[in-house]
């Protein structure tokens, strides 16, 4: 019987977006960086980009793929509460669709041995589910955690009150390898017992099986101070066979009580002999561990300092869940993406715990919540969330990068032409990332823009070359190289004769080289509701029930799309 690949479908599967590899732009002004250095292991090369972040991935691809170590996204979950007056079925085909293009590219961006991990809710957790499996692979499907998210919920509930969010993880290879969580206080409480060999707590000495399933651990044991012959329950037997047991005799670790007199035997666990001083994580993480979303709400407050500005979040995620997860999968300087910054918890935390970061994010909340909150980070007056668990003291700093406006745009007269905003610098850029170059000018020839090898090089110019100029540039750059040429036009001979002509030159013009390269002028990739077509409704009887956009509120705030900086439930 031939095994069947099961596919999630929905409508529009097939229709994938043709993105523009943006280039990215530092803003000086709005980047940061501590006045002097806190300690040897500041990092000041994190990213917060302002834009989309399907395009911002896009634009990322060609610096990181294969570089991230750990994903963080906390998408909108997609809970219809602002879809009241549209197509539900239109609008969770275009989650879907929008969360495929996005996971396809997390996936390149990760190293071997990466992980993504994404919060979600029921509303979409089971479908995302079988989504990452055809993007990952069923195969590296690692686990589905469930988090506590609230510690109490009010009893007016009309169904089963929700209490948590799953986190799915999915790693990108079999490479990737899960840290030990540190040991808790709880956990190290329960070595309460001492003797010589040093500290050390008792587990039991018996195991489920039976006698029937093993007889040959049903044997009798001498209480060494008594010399009674002690036996199991011949439905519970001992954990270990005889000659293991004599083992564990000779090497002292029977327990027999306080007083040595015990009627049965314990197995003594030291603490110093642990193969390792961490704990394997789980799947259930209660609030205890993970924090939960009150928490969370009272951190943004206490980083803004604004009641107004922190209520803009309606449920963001706590530090102590960040933090959960980058201790099981990064170590320190590893590189973790939230595409989905919303507030910025997760690169506040990854700052706080010595990892690099990138965050993405397109609200204007980017400037009013998220680079004062990074600021104080950055200054150490961030006294709450992880601070105090980790000894966070400051340091470090950003850059802050916008999305380049698309390369190509439409003259007055309808025509296609290389954005004028572009500088000479800029359009090299581009060229060079749309071509597969790194861009990297040099110093000291004038004609090397970037490379894609040690002996293949780009130059972009928008001058028309003559037939003497290109003769020049073949001289300069020898029959040892080649030299792709993007230029405005070449005069006195084609591109098949200059091939000819000049075997180490290729030539393309620009911008018909690229015209159909993408979808120029596309600067949102985002959910935005407020564009979906109206699903088909009754006419209103009462002048009141006419639906109007905008007047769901959800905490005093109207339930606009992501683009007003307001948020649903789901976003950081």
């Amino acid at each position: 019987m031939s095994k069947q690949k099961l596919e999630l479908t929905w409508i529009g599967k097939d229709k994938r977006p043709r993105l523009e590899p943006r280039i990215l732009l530092e803003d000086p002004a709005r980047s940061y960086h501590a006045a002097h250095r806190v300690t040897e292991h500041d990092i000041f090369d994190n990213r917060l980009i302002f834009g989309d972040n399907l395009l911002a991935l896009k634009a990322l691809e060609a610096e990181f793929t294969g570089k991230v170590k750990c994903v963080f996204i906390d998408p909108p979950y997609n809970t219809g509460s602002a879809f009241t007056h549209y197509d539900d079925g239109l609008e969770h085909s275009i989650w879907l669709g929008l969360m495929r293009d996005r996971l396809e590219i997390i996936r390149r961006l990760l190293s071997e041995d990466g992980s993504l991990w994404i919060t979600i809710d029921d509303n979409e957790a089971h479908y995302l589910k079988v989504l990452c499996d055809e993007v990952f692979g069923r195969a590296n499907f690692v686990a589905n955690v469930v988090w506590q998210k609230k510690y109490a919920v009010a009893n007016d509930h009309k169904t089963i009150a929700p209490m948590h969010d799953h986190l799915l993880v999915y790693r990108k290879t079999e490479s990737w390898q899960r840290n030990l969580i540190p040991r808790t206080e709880e956990k190290d409480r329960q070595y309460k017992f001492e003797d010589d060999k040093g500290i050390f707590r008792t587990s039991d000495y018996t195991c489920s099986k039976s006698f029937e399933e093993r007889p040959n651990l049903y044997y009798p044991i001498i209480q060494p101070n008594t010399g009674e012959d002690i036996l199991p329950s011949k439905t519970r037997v001992w954990a270990y066979s005889k000659d293991e047991h004599l083992r564990h005799v000779t090497e002292g670790f029977i327990y027999w009580g306080k007083d040595g007199l015990g009627k049965t035997p314990s197995f003594k666990r030291y603490k110093h002999l642990l193969r390792n001083q961490g704990v394997v994580p789980q799947t259930l993480w209660l609030h205890e561990y993970a924090s939960h979303t009150d928490a969370a709400r009272k951190e943004v407050r206490a980083v803004l300092g604004s009641s107004s500005l922190a209520d803009d979040f309606i449920t963001p995620k706590p530090e102590g869940l960040i933090q959960r997860v980058l201790e099981i999968a990064t170590n320190p300087n590893d590189l973790v993406l939230d595409s989905f910054a919303g507030s910025g918890t997760t690169g506040a935390v990854a700052h706080k715990m010595g990892r690099r970061w990138i965050m993405v994010e397109l609200g204007e909340h980017c400037h009013t919540h998220i680079i004062p909150r990074l600021k104080k980070v950055i200054d150490g007056d961030d006294p709450g969330g992880i601070t105090q668990a980790v000894g966070w003291q400051g340091g470090g700093g950003f850059r802050y990068y916008r999305l380049a406006p698309s390369l190509i745009v439409n003259d007055r007269w309808g025509n296609s032409v290389i954005n004028p905003d572009y500088n000479a610098a800029q359009l090299a850029e581009a060229l060079c990332k749309l071509e597969g170059f790194s861009y990297a000018p040099s110093e000291t020839r004038w004609w090397q823009h970037g490379h894609s090898s040690e002996r293949d090089f780009i130059y972009v110019t928008t001058q028309n070359l003559s037939a003497e100029q290109l003769q020049a540039l073949s001289d300069e750059v020898g029959g040892e190289q080649s030299l792709l040429i993007c230029c405005a036009a070449f005069h006195s001979v084609t591109a098949a004769r200059a091939a000819e002509r000049w075997p180490n030159l290729t030539l393309k013009k620009i911008p018909k080289m690229v015209l159909a390269r993408c979808e120029w002028g596309h600067d949102d990739y985002s959910l935005n509701v407020a564009n979906l077509p109206m699903a088909a409704s009754p006419e209103p009887t009462d002048a009141s029930a006419v639906p109007c956009w905008g007047a769901k509120v959800h905490g005093g705030k109207t339930a606009d799309s992501r683009q007003s900086g307001l948020f649903q439930e789901g976003e950081v």
